[in-house]
């Protein structure tokens, strides 16, 4: 069943408000849609300015990080500069008051930190974080960020930390290309599908793997899905219901709905 936001006052079906009032545990799977309303770019639409000229794929592998860990240090620097200045959309907080009614795991695609920053506790990040600096040798976390991260608007290139233990360079806490992904992120967030009531998928295209799996799984063994996402994806075919609506749309919408028939 596909639902557009024609009337915006029945965007969610009935029947899946029904679903997630009955639910005793429910999973989120968020991908760049949910932050798009926050004004965080999608990884291929953050370049500008000096980074405009640049293949985001080769500012996201490992040899790059070899060839000039400098460059790479100051774009995800930039990248967490455009973090901190957004700020949770709707979607984020409606997420954070269902979590206060019903327990709610968000599996994320996303490296900010909005879903935290809107009060959500239980978030897994498949693809890590930008404010989760790892060293690239030893692979300890490294607890001190850039002290002034702001070098990196106006700078090509930032020298990286040293860590503390081996004296490595740290690097960006996030999945590159060709990367696997964390397996204890990983772990948690196949859990939380298949023992859940209902999940929700936002925002996310469904093509990248193996995160767009995790929903598949859950449908697979019968966990109805609902779809939020402006866009027919790859995973509308298995949602037991699609909305065509943004996050900050369809989110406060399901969440006040469930809270009225409570």
């Amino acid at each position: 069943m596909t639902i557009h936001d024609a009337d915006p006052q029945a965007l969610i079906p009935d029947a899946a408000v029904d679903a997630l009032r009955a639910a005793d545990a429910v999973t989120v799977f968020t991908g760049a849609g949910m932050s798009a309303e926050s004004g965080v770019p999608t990884f291929r639409d953050a370049h500008t300015g000096l980074w405009e000229r640049f293949d985001p794929a080769l500012l996201a592998t490992v040899g790059a990080w070899e060839r000039d860990p400098d460059m790479i240090w100051a774009f995800y620097q930039w990248r967490a500069r455009m973090v901190r200045v957004a700020q949770p959309n709707a979607g984020h907080h409606s997420l954070a008051h269902l979590a206060a009614d019903v327990p709610t795991s968000i599996v994320t695609q996303n490296i900010d930190d909005l879903h935290e920053r809107a009060g959500s506790t239980d978030v897994s990040h498949l693809h890590g974080s930008l404010f989760n600096p790892i060293c690239a040798y030893c692979g300890r976390p490294y607890r001190g960020l850039d002290a002034d991260p702001d070098r990196a608007v106006e700078q090509f290139r930032v020298e990286p930390p040293i860590c503390p233990v081996c004296l490595g360079s740290v690097r960006p806490g996030v999945v590159w290309f060709g990367e696997n992904l964390p397996e204890r992120p990983w772990m948690t967030a196949e859990s939380a599908m298949l023992t859940s009531d209902v999940v929700v998928v936002v925002g996310t295209s469904g093509v990248v793997y193996p995160a767009a799996s995790l929903p598949e799984m859950a449908a697979a063994q019968g966990v109805p899905v609902l779809e939020i996402n402006p866009e027919t994806t790859p995973l509308s075919p298995i949602a037991q219901w699609s909305v065509r609506t943004t996050a900050a749309k369809g989110l406060p919408e399901l969440v006040a709905r469930r809270r009225d028939q409570s």
